[in-house]
């Protein structure tokens, strides 16, 4: 079994790398001798996690997932769910052998009954322990299985979740807060969780029981039998419905309230520095207590509408119990029913009420549930905004040009960003893009790299259109290096070896070496090992920049888009950056956006975007001669230089 996450030799992230801590704290210094027998015996009964009811793929979630629905969950497990339900008629079969030995007893074991004895009634006893020790056994097994079962559909859940929101596109995630986005793969599935551990069985257990409870009040007497269901269903049945219609909408009203609770919190922690910054906690507390409020609202219409139907339909009970006893007790009198009979049929009443209560609270995690699923279900129906075509061809190796055919987009219909762009880059050339903030420069390289795809035009990389070659095959060839980059909880190895996790040590030294690197790890504490906490915290704006263009060399793509690799950086880090860039770059076809003329001054050719057009093309040297808008803005960029010299 094994317990690296890349290949069974590197730790995953988040695990901490080589001498780090689960947490990434602080070192881990080993297991020690003694306890390294209890350990080995522990893994050895650890037991092997099957491969779970998922394949990733881009093209979508399959079928099956689209129309999620609660019981398609557990017919995924259906010999567990069978061997459940079985249990489950046992122990409501056996629950109901009480009340008829109980009558057994009284009519032909007690005075003063003709045939009355003590050994009648000891043997209704014993058959009494031992329907109450076999049910009670039949219960162990049914808890284990229902728990087994939760335990599996969860993990299948969890698993097609999160492959769903890998395989869905930037515009997903810019529309939808974080912690809405958590509440599906917490609350929700928790919610399902609770719900088939305990609450589907409990289901099952006290609807079996009402049906075997009016089947022996009807074996035991039709007319009052009929009488209490006249008084009774017709009254449940109504309240029930309107139970059902109300908590629906109510559930799925605390299901938005969650989430929204969970996306302000989110938001407020992740911009922590900012909030402090700006002295905002006091109206953050006012405006979270807000979206709390709303949360509590509806938590409060569903405690109203549980509170009418649960005391209504206990209400119910108790008036057909006292109808049944006055009818019986007449009945009783006038010698048309045994005593026992009338103990009997009395004591399964109570029954058969005391389940619907059960069935009540019960019907309450039901509908959290199926609120869940249709959360989850609408998710599963979220399409990716670039999808896989079903008869996708696998790009071969790339020479790496790139055009631009008449391509137009927007983010938003009706607002486009890019106007009918036209390009051409030639393989292994190195082209920046200029202009001025929302010029539509970054929008560019999402589109080479597919992050959206045009609404009008084409984007071809070696004259073939993205849209028709699987994204696997694409973004092998490709090389990103954000304006922010991302590093993971886990070791610097690991982040370097991002996109080829199963590298040695002497491929990522050399990408070490290639970008300048070198003397970064050096002095890193575990070297390689060192952890890198989460989103490199640790490490400064530079130190991140050079490990992202160490990742994007070692990834060893045919084609690499910088988006403002430099802009954040100060002086001493961008020269070390643009000294990497400047291997990162040779003999690539490389897509720059520069906010800073000195790293576009770099790039063979220069495209200047201005309003979502390309109007100007060319050497540093030709648009200045130009006179154009790039020589209005090298002049201002120049002057800066000045001022600041």
């Amino acid at each position: 079994m094994s317990f690296g996450g890349f290949g069974g030799g590197a730790p995953m992230f988040g695990g901490g790398g080589h001498g780090a801590s689960p947490g990434g704290g602080l070192p881990f210094a080993g297991i020690p001798s003694e306890l390294q027998e209890g350990v080995d015996k522990l893994l050895a009964r650890e037991p092997e996690h099957a491969d779970p009811d998922a394949v990733f793929n881009y093209t979508g979630a399959d079928e099956r997932d689209r129309n999620l629905t609660l019981r398609q969950l557990v017919l995924r497990h259906w010999r567990l769910g069978l061997w459940a339900v079985v249990l489950v008629s046992v122990v409501s079969v056996l629950g109901q052998v009480g009340p008829l030995l109980i009558e057994y007893a009284i009519d032909h074991g007690m005075p003063p009954q003709a045939h009355g004895s003590f050994a009648v009634v000891a043997a209704c006893a014993g058959v009494f322990a031992l329907a109450t020790a076999i049910s009670a056994l039949a219960q162990r097994s049914q808890v284990r299985a229902s728990g087994r079962l939760a335990a599996g559909v969860m993990y299948d859940l969890r698993v097609k979740v999160f492959a769903q929101l890998q395989r869905l596109g930037l515009d997903y995630y810019t529309q939808e807060k974080a912690g809405v986005v958590m509440t599906r793969m917490t609350a929700d599935i928790e919610n399902l969780q609770q719900l088939l551990q305990d609450g589907l069985a409990q289901l099952v257990a006290q609807a079996l029981t009402m049906i075997v409870i009016t089947a022996i009040l009807f074996a035991q007497n039709v007319e009052l039998t009929l009488i209490t269901l006249a008084l009774m269903v017709p009254l449940l049945t109504v309240s029930t419905i309107w139970f059902t219609r109300a908590s629906q909408r109510a559930y799925l009203r605390v299901r938005d309230a969650i989430a929204g609770v969970l996306g302000d919190l989110s938001e407020s922690l992740q911009g922590m520095r900012t909030v402090a910054a700006f002295n905002r906690q006091a109206r953050n507390v006012v405006a979270h207590r807000s979206v709390v409020g709303e949360y509590q609202d509806a938590s409060n219409r569903t405690a109203q509408i549980n509170a009418i139907y649960g005391p209504g339909t206990q209400l119910l009970g108790y008036l057909g119990q006292g109808a049944l006893l006055a009818i019986g007790g007449e009945m009783v009198l006038h010698h048309q029913l045994p005593l026992g009979a009338l103990i009997a049929y009395f004591l399964y009443l109570n029954r058969f009420f005391a389940p619907i209560q059960l069935l009540v609270q019960q019907y309450t995690t039901f509908q959290q549930g199926q609120a869940s699923v249709v959360k989850l279900r609408t998710l599963f129906r979220t399409e990716p905004n670039t999808p896989q075509a079903a008869d996708a061809a696998v790009l071969a190796p790339v020479a790496g040009e790139i055009r631009f055919d008449h391509v137009s987009f927007g983010y938003f219909p009706g607002q486009e960003v890019l106007h009918d762009v036209t390009l051409a880059i030639a393989p292994g050339e190195s082209v920046a893009f200029v202009g001025e903030t929302g010029a539509g420069k970054s929008t560019i390289a999402k589109l080479i790299t597919r992050f959206y795809d045009p609404t009008a035009g084409r984007v071809l990389i070696d004259g073939v259109d993205l849209r028709t070659v699987t994204l696997d095959s694409l973004r092998r060839q490709l090389g990103v290096v954000p304006q922010e980059p991302f590093l993971f909880a886990g070791s610097l190895r690991e982040n370097i070896a991002f996109a080829r996790p199963d590298a040695s040590d002497a491929e990522v030294w050399e990408a070490i070496d290639a970008v300048g690197l070198h003397e970064v790890v050096e002095r890193m504490p575990d070297g390689l090992d060192t952890v890198v906490h989460e989103r490199g915290q640790s490490l400064s704006s530079g130190e991140r920049q050079l490990i992202a263009l160490a990742r994007a060399f070692h990834a060893r793509p045919r084609v690499l888009v910088l988006d403002e690799a430099t802009s954040n950086l100060d002086l001493m880090s961008e020269t070390k950056v643009e000294a990497a860039l400047d291997v990162l770059l040779e003999g690539r076809t490389a897509v720059l956006i520069a906010h800073r003329l000195s790293t576009a001054m770099k790039a063979d050719r220069i495209v200047v975007v201005d309003g979502g057009r390309i109007v100007e093309t060319g050497s540093h040297e030709e648009l200045v001669a130009r006179g154009g808008r790039y020589a209005e803005m090298y002049e201002t960029w120049s002057a800066q230089l000045e001022l600041a010299a």
